[in-house]
């Protein structure tokens, strides 16, 4: 099974170069799909690199022709230690060694281990979850489409044959990101912007936030292509750094000045904070509970989740919650990807599920991860 791991990546280099969205998730994700197949039948092996790669039926053709073309084999000599998988230096080694950072703290990261972490957020894929719109399209939607069958008739001298019919037009949500970035947060924001830069550019319609003490949009400084260009253009735009936090005061100067041009009721907003807040909590409360009615779903993400002994017990934290519909972690890689694939599933998930977050944060604790803190995660999961 070891000698699979380089395979597997070069495949899903293979596929990235035809054009395919295959994100290191997704290879995570197969080769645990692999344990339970016969890695010696092709057919087993195709069918279950299918059902894990592709997302789009509009994409099996191009998936059958790469796999096709490409050969599975042994490694001779020696064992593959490292597999050059884009036209950059970066390197990513082992399945092994991205799965042992995977559960690893942020703020605990060496500076080859962050190299590995950016690697896999570039190439993370994030399928959001969809939205109808109020435009219409042809479909097998209930609807006929009464303007297309009027002008079908007038090739058969006005005879109606066929009752063509419509659906709504569908597109993934917006985001809305609000990323803190004051002195209680510095050991994450670094590859908390790495995050934001990795999703900004997979996703066009993405809005980006950073405040502390105030409030700076950085949606255009996040466009650049490489990382690095990114994180330099952001740090010339931002003026506060590891200040204060006045989560209140910022989400009013959102609210005044950027909600019109870059809120939607269809839109996802992801709140980035540890919580810990200098600003009065009813300032906090009025403007949290104004997001949370000016948008679709509101997840507040906190690299605190999962650390020993940590409970939702700030004064802000507290006036915050009732209005917040997933209390997530984001603290490891693996807490990013479960993120990505939340945001894919939202409507499997339910909504207006604030009230759960909030009696369980009454209660004090959340669910044990076995990491001796408590994870407070969104119901049902």
């Amino acid at each position: 099974m070891s000698h699979f791991v380089p395979n597997l990546i070069v495949l899903a280099r293979s596929l990235r170069q035809a054009g395919l969205p295959v994100g290191t998730d997704r290879i995570l994700t197969l080769t645990e799909a692999l344990r339970f197949i016969d890695i010696a039948s092709k057919e087993d092996v195709k069918a279950a690199c299918r059902a894990v790669l592709i997302q789009r039926h509009e994409d099996v053709a191009v998936f059958e022709q790469v796999f096709e073309d490409f050969r599975f084999s042994q490694p001779q000599g020696r064992e593959s230690d490292e597999i050059e998988i884009s036209s950059e230096t970066l390197l990513l080694r082992t399945w092994s060694d991205l799965e042992r950072i995977s559960t690893k703290d942020f703020a605990e990261l060496t500076a080859d281990e962050r190299t590995m972490v950016r690697s896999a957020l570039e190439r993370l894929a994030w399928d959001i979850d969809e939205h109808r719109t109020r435009r219409w399209t042809s479909g097998r939607g209930r609807r006929i489409d009464l303007r297309r069958a009027m002008a079908r008739s007038l090739r058969t001298g006005g005879e109606i044959t066929t009752l063509p019919r419509r659906q709504r037009r569908t597109r993934p949500r917006p985001i809305v990101l609000l990323c803190d970035v004051s002195g209680s947060m510095e050991l994450y924001t670094r590859t908390l912007l790495l995050f934001a830069h990795a999703l900004s550019r997979r996703r066009r319609d993405v809005e980006a936030f950073l405040f502390a003490t105030r409030l700076t949009r950085i949606t255009n400084e996040l466009r650049a292509g490489k990382p690095d260009a990114a994180m330099n253009a952001v740090s010339r735009a931002v003026k506060d750094w590891a200040g204060g936090t006045r989560i209140g005061e910022a989400l009013r100067v959102f609210h005044q000045h950027w909600r019109r041009r870059t809120l939607h009721s269809s839109s996802i907003v992801i709140l980035i904070s540890d919580g810990w807040d200098r600003g009065d909590p009813r300032v906090l409360r009025d403007e949290i509970a104004r997001l949370h009615r000016s948008c679709h779903r509101l997840i507040w993400l906190n690299p605190l989740i999962g650390t020993i002994d940590y409970a939702p017990l700030t004064r802000g934290l507290e006036a915050a919650l009732p209005f917040v519909d997933d209390f997530l972690p984001v603290r490891t890689l693996r807490d990013i990807r479960d993120l990505a694939l939340h945001l894919g599933a939202l409507n499997r998930h339910g909504h207006h599920r604030h009230l759960h977050v909030h009696r369980a944060t009454r209660q004090g604790l959340g669910a044990d991860d076995g990491s001796g803190g408590d994870r407070l995660v969104h119901p049902g999961v």
